[in-house]
This record gives structure tokens, C-alpha cells and sequence, in this order.
């Protein structure tokens, strides 16, 4: 055997991350877990003063911003993520609210069609979760919390009639960023069956041929946007 058969494959260089929060006590606790876990907090901004020299100093693979911000505490980390988009495009963007307020994902998706999640506070506390909605906006994908989701799956809007039960449940999932494995877990079907299922939907929504990763994004967009999330 030589040195390099059967040896594992070289470790992923950790995300670098800046998270800005107000809260102090929220901000040090979100830290100490993203760090706990691997993740390479490069900087922690109690505003999004500094943000745009943090961005060009550091280089993130990803940013975390409360949505409710200083000054006004409305909708600061929304245009702050708009700002980080234009600044550092490749940069995923993960939006905290203590609050499911689907519009403001809505808005998000509006001006920022990839690279962007949407997460309660409440998820800190699963760190995998929160790992998992990192990895998948620093990849360019989307990541809707499962709490928006589910509230959005109450209704049928017209776009999405076509659909089964069944296929908006995996919609639902694309959704949330799961990948087939995860969503197939969570349904009790296999694998196979899912991708069957996205195949549908695929086909269903309209979406045309292009990479994977960019058809789901393209789905997740199509269930936000599909009047679920209505105002």
C-alpha cells in the first residue's frame, strides 16, 4: 500500500464567518458555538458599522445578521445583507429572527436569489442545524426554516397545484436546503423515491435544465415566491 491508499481525504478548511448581533450576551453564545464546531468566527459586530471593512479585511465564506439591527431595529440586517451581497458576492448570507416572518424572506429572495437563509434563534441551539444552513448558503444554495415552511404549507397557492402531497413535502424539504438523503429520512421513503419526486417537481415548476445544485435553488425560489409566503 502506498502512503496515500486508504487515507482519508484532506480536511475541508473551516468556514470563516462574521456574525452581527446587538444582543451581547446572543452574539458571545452564538460565537462560542460556531467555534465550538470548527467554524472560524473572523469577526463579531454588535452593528453593522465596520461591516463593509470587516468584508474586504476578512473575506468570509459567510455572514449572520440579526434582522433587527441598530438604529432603528426594523430592517437593518436586511439591507445589510443586500450591501454584503453587492460587496462580496460570493458570500452566503444567513439571516436570525426571533420572529417567523416569512416576508422578510420574501424581500430577501427578491434581490438576493441564491446564497441566503432564514433561521429562528431558537436553532442556535442545533448546532448541526445551523452548521448544516451554513454550509448550504456558503454553496450558494438556500435555507428556509422548517417553522416558515410548515406555516406556508398550510395553504395551496395556484403555482403549486400541480404538485401531490407528497412532492410538496419534498418541495418543502428543497425548501429547507435538506439534501435527498435527508429529506428521504425524514419521510420514510428512500432515496430513490425522492429523487423521483424532485425529478416531478422539476418538471412540474418548469424549471429547465442546468446544474443540480442551481435546478433546487430555482424550486426553492419557486415556493417562496409561489404566494405561500404571501404578505
Amino acid at each position: 500500500m502506498t502512503p496515500h491508499e486508504g487515507a482519508a481525504p484532506p480536511a475541508r478548511p473551516p468556514l470563516r464567518v462574521i456574525v452581527v448581533d446587538d444582543s451581547g450576551i446572543f452574539r458571545e453564545g452564538l460565537v462560542s458555538l460556531l467555534r465550538a464546531a470548527g467554524i472560524d468566527v473572523v469577526e463579531a459586530l454588535a452593528s453593522t458599522d465596520g461591516l463593509g471593512a470587516a468584508l474586504l479585511l476578512r473575506r468570509p465564506d459567510a455572514v449572520v445578521l440579526d434582522v433587527r439591527l441598530p438604529p432603528t431595529f426594523t430592517d437593518e440586517g436586511v439591507q445589510a445583507a443586500v450591501a454584503t451581497r453587492r460587496s462580496c458576492p460570493d458570500c452566503g448570507i444567513l439571516l436570525l429572527s426571533t420572529y417567523a416572518e416569512a416576508s422578510w424572506m420574501r424581500r430577501l429572495t427578491d434581490r438576493i436569489p441564491h446564497g441566503v437563509g432564514y433561521l429562528l434563534k431558537d436553532r442556535v441551539a442545533d448546532v448541526d442545524r445551523l452548521i448544516e444552513a451554513l454550509d448550504i448558503v456558503a454553496a450558494g444554495g438556500i435555507a428556509i426554516d422548517s417553522a416558515i415552511v410548515e406555516g406556508a404549507l398550510s395553504e395551496r397557492s395556484p403555482q403549486l397545484t400541480g404538485l401531490t402531497e407528497r412532492e410538496l413535502q419534498v418541495l418543502a424539504g428543497v425548501a429547507e436546503g435538506r439534501s435527498n438523503a435527508s429529506i428521504a429520512h425524514a419521510l420514510g421513503t428512500s432515496v430513490r423515491t425522492v429523487e423521483s419526486h424532485v425529478a416531478a417537481i422539476l418538471r412540474t415548476l418548469g424549471i429547465p435544465d442546468s446544474p443540480d445544485a442551481h435546478r433546487r435553488v430555482l424550486a426553492a425560489l419557486a415556493f417562496v415566491h409561489s404566494g405561500q409566503f404571501a404578505l
